[in-house]
């Protein structure tokens, strides 16, 4: 059998792409070597532009409440001081990463996707080759995360320059302490804490390899963030501590022949963005749009042509807007960052953007009084 689509990467971009592409009448495979439900090592927020997202995808009603928690807004905390602010349309939503996959998974099924548990081995156009077959197919997507096997295989990556930047996370099971997702900040790099349940919040840490002279545990990173840890000292672990990294990704381009990336293995963006899932969701999408019904050539490339521009426009639209918004001079490197705070109403101030970077509350806690939250998307 020929398949239409062949997803390689079972996570949340893989399998939103396996719903949109079974919903459109393509014959869709998904191949995912990890045992579900899937995890991974990330903040579990969904900003209010994800939750719409996810529920496009039909699978928000399949969340169990027990795993889930909404927010209102973000609030960046400093030793100087803090900032917060509200969304305007509507809530965020912590949520367990397994309850997540669990769901998208459920719909994936639903939408009339085959899942299957296998490894990739290698991939070249129309044909994937697994651990225990090769599978034919008019166009192979690469979900497949951080570590993408397809990019790697299709040639698409690039060198990544600078330090390298690492994350961990930990389930504590206490209730929230308010309604918004903290980022806390410090000189070796940021702490996140999301509810996502009644009883239930994610702390997760990101850094650069070079902010620290010892090797990083989640305990050595939480003693780094003296508010954090008195408040959540002597708590019970709800989870063992998972990392990810090192996180950068750079790539040539999206697609190449009879192949395209999505979510992650498309570039990675900043989880300081909050937006990782959101352009997950919206590269999956987006590339099933473009597709041409019969998938043949050269109708196929030119949709790829389509997806990558369309993917690349947003990115801009959005970058330029909070570059308006933030008073920022647009420069190749802000695209990712910009574009994702832009989508996130209204959490950014003026002072949060320098050279596509941002920079510490520190200085930025002054003069945020004056700052333009920016409109909703």
């Amino acid at each position: 059998m020929t398949w239409d689509v062949a997803i390689c990467g079972g996570g949340p971009a893989g399998l939103a792409a396996a719903i949109h592409s079974a919903t459109r009448g393509f014959s869709t495979i998904v191949l995912e070597r990890g045992v579900p439900p899937q995890d991974k090592a990330c903040g579990e927020g969904l900003m209010p532009r994800s939750l719409c997202a996810l529920r496009k995808l039909g699978a928000l009603a399949a969340l169990p409440p027990e795993q889930q928690a909404p927010f209102q807004g973000i609030r960046y905390v400093h030793a100087n001081g803090s900032i917060e602010a509200r969304f305007r349309d509507g809530p965020g939503l912590g949520i367990r990463r397994t309850a997540l996959s669990t769901a998208l998974r459920q719909r994936a099924n639903e939408a009339g996707a085959t899942i299957r548990g296998t490894s990739v081995r290698a991939v070249r156009r129309g044909a994937i080759d697994t651990d225990s077959e090769t599978i034919e197919t008019r166009l192979v997507v690469g979900a497949d995360g951080l570590n993408s096997a397809v990019r790697r295989h299709a040639g698409l990556d690039l060198p990544v320059r600078g330090p390298r930047r690492y994350g961990v996370r930990r389930h504590l099971a206490m209730a929230p302490w308010n309604d918004l997702v903290e980022v806390h900040w410090s000189d070796c790099g940021e702490a996140y804490v999301t509810p996502v349940g009644a009883s239930c919040v994610n702390v997760a840490f990101l850094w650069h390899e070079d902010a620290l002279p010892e090797r990083a545990s989640f305990e050595s990173l939480l003693e780094r963030f003296p508010a954090l840890r008195n408040r959540v000292r002597d708590v019970p672990v709800e989870s063992e501590a998972r990392g990810a990294g090192p996180l950068a990704r750079r790539v040539r381009a999206r697609t190449a022949p009879g192949i395209a990336l999505i979510g992650d293995a498309a570039g990675y963006v900043d989880a300081i963005t909050g937006q990782g899932l959101s352009l997950a969701f919206t590269s999956a999408e987006l590339l099933v749009r473009a597709l041409p019904a019969g998938l043949r050539e050269p109708e196929l490339t030119r949709g790829l042509r389509r997806y990558d521009a369309s993917l690349r426009g947003e990115w801009l639209r959005l970058r330029l807007a909070c570059a308006r918004a933030a008073g920022a001079r647009p420069t190749a490197t802000a695209a990712p960052r910009s574009a994702a705070l832009r989508a996130a109403p209204p959490v950014v101030v003026r002072p949060a953007l320098a050279r596509g970077r941002l920079i510490a509350p520190a200085r930025a806690l002054g003069a945020a009084a004056g700052a333009a939250a920016l409109p909703p998307r």
